[in-house]
């Protein structure tokens, strides 16, 4: 399995432990909720649920698709719902801290899913991704001190930015390091402001902490007929 596909199957057992959801809710969730997903292939949501389906992870059950006052009728639509096996799925996967946890896409993710996570988890994950980031900007000033007097004034301009985005998220990371250690727990606070503004997914993954639920307008997207199971 593809990283990509394993940060997609993470998501969609993560939400789905929060209640079941028909196809085109997973779809606003992870596009809204979790803004890492943004740019993702909806045709790649399909067949990761088809597959979680087949592991015994997921059930399917009819349903009815998201009230348009528009429609003539309610179309009939298979409702997504985390089985007891999915459950212990996620579970493994939200305790597991090695690398790919740190890496940009997917700690995004975790981060999302954290007030689900025990604390000494999030403190492997946070100490991880902080190393992993002194690493880069070790790496980013040792290139610039090299480089400096060959590079223009606007692309040294876009290297300080860079380094001064990881320079942030790090101080961040030790915000929060500190504040696990020191055992405040933040029932009912906001999430805490990544780097930017907003509880954002690091690395530049835009939104992933909305817990408000699914956006109650549907857009301009309209439903997928593949999940129609009308006649």
């Amino acid at each position: 399995m593809s990283k990509r596909s394993g940060v997609l199957e993470f998501a969609i057992l993560g939400l789905l432990r929060e209640a079941p959801m028909h196809g085109y809710e997973l779809r606003k969730r992870l596009n809204v909720s979790l803004g890492v997903f943004r740019a993702f292939s909806y045709g790649s949501l399909y067949p990761c649920l088809k597959t979680l389906v087949q592991r015994g992870w997921l059930a399917e059950e009819s349903g009815t698709g998201p009230e348009d006052s528009r429609a003539v009728s309610r179309r009939a639509r298979i409702v997504y719902r985390l089985t007891a096996e999915g459950k212990e799925r996620f579970e493994e996967l939200l305790a597991q801290t090695g690398p790919d946890s740190w890496e940009d896409e997917h700690f995004g993710v975790r981060f999302a899913f954290f007030g689900q996570t025990s604390r000494d988890v999030r403190m492997r994950v946070l100490e991880g991704r902080r190393s992993r980031l002194e690493e880069r900007l070790a790496k980013m000033r040792a290139s610039l001190s090299r480089t400096r007097e060959k590079l223009d004034a606007y692309t040294l301009e876009l290297q300080r930015h860079g380094m001064e985005s990881v320079e942030r998220e790090v101080r961040w990371l030790n915000e929060l390091i500190e504040s696990e250690r020191e055992g405040r727990e933040r029932p009912g606070e906001p999430r805490a402001a990544a780097p930017g503004g907003g509880a954002a997914a690091p690395g530049g993954g835009g939104p992933v902490a909305d817990t408000g639920g699914p956006p109650k307008d549907r857009g301009n997207v309209p439903p997928d007929p593949s999940e129609d199971t009308t006649t």
